[in-house]
Parts: C-alpha cells; sequence; structure tokens
C-alpha cells in the first residue's frame, strides 16, 4: 500500500533527487521537493510541489516539510561539504553546529550519519532511496551489448580492492584500474572529476576511444550508512568513462544507483563499453 502523506525530499546536486520522484510519482507517492538554494539544479524539479532554504535555514526547512505534510523524508543529491564559517545559521541550525562540525572532523560518513539524526530529532523518519525506488537499484549481470574480457576482469577486480580500502577509510567510493595499475581514486571532487582527470593522461596509460582499456569501479563504503550517499551511476558517468578510453564500467550490485537505466545502455552500446555488476567476493570484500 502507498503511503498517502508526501515523502520530502530534501534535494542537493545532480539527477537524482528527481530521478526519485518521477520515479515514486509513477508508482502514486505523492512527494514534497525541499530544494537547496545554490545546490540543487536538476531541471524539472518544479514539476513537483516545491520550495527552497539555504543549507543552513535548518528550522526553514523543517518547517516547510512539516507545513507540506511530510513525516518521512530522504535525503538525495550532492552537497559539497561548506565552509561551515561562513555558514549562516537559524536558530535550529546554531543549535545542532557543534555536533556537526565534531562529525565532520570524522568523516563524511560521520558527518551524514549526524545529519540523519538531527532530523530524526526533529520527528523524521529518514528512508533511504534504496528502499522508497528499489527500481534505481543496480541489478548484477551485463547492462548492455559488451562483456569484459580476461583483462579487463582482473582490473575490476583489483578495482573492487582499491575502492574497499578507500571506503573503510571513508575516502571515496570509486577507482579507475588499467592494466593493474591504479590511475585515479575518487576523494572529495567527485566521480565526474575524477574520470576528467583520467583523460588527461597520457593514453599509454589509460587507452583511447580506438583502443579501450582500464575500468571505472564504483562501490559502496563498508559499514556506510545506507539511506545516504549511495554510489551513482548515471548517463554522464559513461559519457565522461568514454572519453577518457575506458573499457568499461563495473560496479556493486544493490549498492549502486542506476539512473535513466535506458540511456545508459545506449550510451554505452554507441560507445563500446560495457557496463556491468559483479557480485559474489570480487564486489562484496568476503
Amino acid at each position: 500500500m502507498v503511503p498517502a502523506d508526501p515523502l520530502g525530499i530534501i534535494a542537493g546536486a545532480g539527477e537524482l533527487p528527481l530521478a526519485i520522484a518521477r520515479t515514486l510519482h509513477e508508482d502514486g507517492r505523492p512527494v514534497f521537493v525541499l530544494a537547496l538554494d545554490g545546490i540543487a539544479d536538476a531541471p524539472g524539479l518544479n514539476e513537483f510541489p516545491h520550495a527552497w532554504a539555504s543549507l543552513g535555514d535548518v528550522g526553514t526547512v523543517v518547517r516547510l516539510l512539516k507545513e507540506a505534510g511530510c513525516s518521512e523524508v530522504t535525503l538525495a543529491g550532492r552537497v559539497a561539504r561548506p565552509d561551515f564559517s561562513k555558514l549562516k545559521l537559524d536558530g535550529l541550525g546554531a543549535q545542532y553546529i557543534a555536533r556537526i562540525l565534531a562529525a565532520a572532523f570524522k568523516g563524511d560518513d560521520a558527518l551524514l550519519r549526524a545529519v540523519v539524526s538531527m532530523f530524526e530529532k526533529q520527528g523524521f523518519r529518514v528512508t533511504g532511496t534504496s528502499d522508497l525506488t528499489r527500481a534505481l537499484l543496480a541489478p548484477a549481470g551485463v547492462l548492455g551489448l559488451l562483456k569484459p574480457q580476461s583483462e579487463a576482469l582482473t582490473d575490476i577486480r583489483h578495482g573492487f580492492k582499491v575502492v574497499r580500502a578507500l571506503g573503510a577509510l571513508d575516502v571515496g567510493q570509486a577507482a579507475v584500474v588499467a592494466g593493474g595499475l591504479v590511475l585515479a581514486v575518487e576523494a572529495a571532487e567527485g566521480t565526474d572529476a575524477m574520470l576528467k582527470r583520467v583523460a588527461g593522461l597520457p593514453a599509454t596509460l589509460r587507452g583511447s576511444i580506438t583502443a579501450r582499456r582500464g575500468v571505472l569501479v564504483k562501490a559502496m563504503k563498508p559499514h556506510q550508512e545506507r539511506r545516504v550517499d549511495l554510489p551513482v551511476i548515471g548517463a554522464r558517468t559513461i559519457e565522461l568513462a568514454s572519453a577518457a578510453g575506458l573499457a568499461g564500467v563495473a560496479f556493486q550490485p544493490e549498492a549502486v544507483l542506476i539512473l535513466n537505466r535506458p540511456r545508459i545502455v545506449e550510451l554505452a552500446n554507441n560507445a563500446g563499453l560495457f557496463v556491468f555488476g559483479i557480485s559474489g567476493p570480487d564486489a562484496a570484500g568476503g
């Protein structure tokens, strides 16, 4: 049974908030989008009931969500870590800033857990995207015409080891490996910027559009709070992986979100890339 009350989508940057809103709308669930001022950027958010508020206006965010009838919220989209010394806070934001700052020094996962806790203390139930829209979860297996060959499979396995090590340190959720060599790891800059860096490396390291090699690997951090910050693969991911001369993209099934799967498959097939979800110990670290 679909809940009658609207889901509050606290929207950061990228396609994910809009993808969630559209998927739930198709399923008959009403939504209310609370778009973060200067951060949310997906065209189409205004298709749904919505309002805007600044990142530090916690009281305004809470009030708008409750006025819209939301008892359940989800946090979706990228939010760059702000300069806390310049963040303008309202009264409720000021109450929580000490806890948020303390968590921020422990890493991104601790910071996100603190934000989730803040909304829970205000009476909201915080739900993860994977529980709301399972259709967005990446499946196991090949998502297109191409399959990874033996060298790519070796790079994928090594890539998962690297990403698990990164995740254990709360650093990032992605890496690029080619011929057994780690070309890049994701940190605060995000996957897109990492792929752009890879595209600037010599083609002898990363391959080229005519002689593709190397893989992008994405996986969830070990012990990650699944309700926020799951890795995302969108059309832009495929475009940038293609421009970097990579052979494909691999991911941990049921732990990564795929946005607009038909478009991703089309782009990958046209560019000659594989898109592959690998389960078992190679992905999960067993």
